[in-house]
Parts: C-alpha cells; structure tokens; sequence
C-alpha cells in the first residue's frame, strides 16, 4: 500500500484526485507519494494523520457544504458538529504521539533550545 491509498483510506468518501491527495502528503513531508506506506512507522502514521487533518479542514471551509438543507434525520448541523468532532479527533491524536523516537527508543521533546 502506498502513501497515497493510506491517505484515502483515512478519508473515506472525500473525493480528491491523486494529485491533490499528492499535493496534501507533499505539504506534510512526503517527498514520493506512491512510495511504500510503513505501518511501524510513527513517523508515517504522523504524516498520513496530519494530511488527512489538512483535507478536513479543507471541506470544513467549503461554504457549499454548509447551505442550508435537511436530508433524512442529518441536518447540516449534524454534519458540521460531526466534521468539528473528527478534527478535533485527528488533532488530538497526532499530539498525543510519539515526538521523537532516539535510537535507545526513549522519547524526548524539545522545550527550550539555545
């Protein structure tokens, strides 16, 4: 699985074409984007969250998306709270993982550097 198909699968139903998944990893730090996809990879993962984090906010400043409609039992409403919850999700997520991994496999954060 490439970068590109993990990034899909965290963004179901987002229609997007390759180029624009592409464009979204390449703002992350993904230099190939159809390079293979590392699952042990915190890095990877950190990448992949951060992309998908960026197409949400994307679609949550799409105006077209907001009008004013109700459909079955979903109101935009619903829709809107759910987007906000997801993000809030994917941001909480990607704070809580690992910042750096050294080699003894110890975790440090850099606070204060000189």
């Amino acid at each position: 699985m490439n970068h590109i198909e993990r990034l899909e699968l965290e963004t179901k139903n987002i229609t997007l074409t390759s180029a624009e998944f592409s464009i979204y990893l390449a703002e992350e730090g993904v230099t190939n984007p159809e390079s293979e996809y590392d699952a042990s990879s915190a890095d990877d993962k950190r990448k992949i969250y951060s992309a998908a984090l960026s197409i949400l906010h994307s679609v949550a400043n799409n105006p077209a998306l907001m009008k004013a409609y109700k459909k079955d039992d979903l109101t935009v409403s619903d829709f809107a709270e759910s987007l906000q919850n997801r993000i809030d999700q994917l941001e909480r997520k990607i704070r809580s993982m690992t910042i750096n991994q050294s080699s003894n496999n110890s975790n440090t954060f850099m606070l204060f550097s000189r």
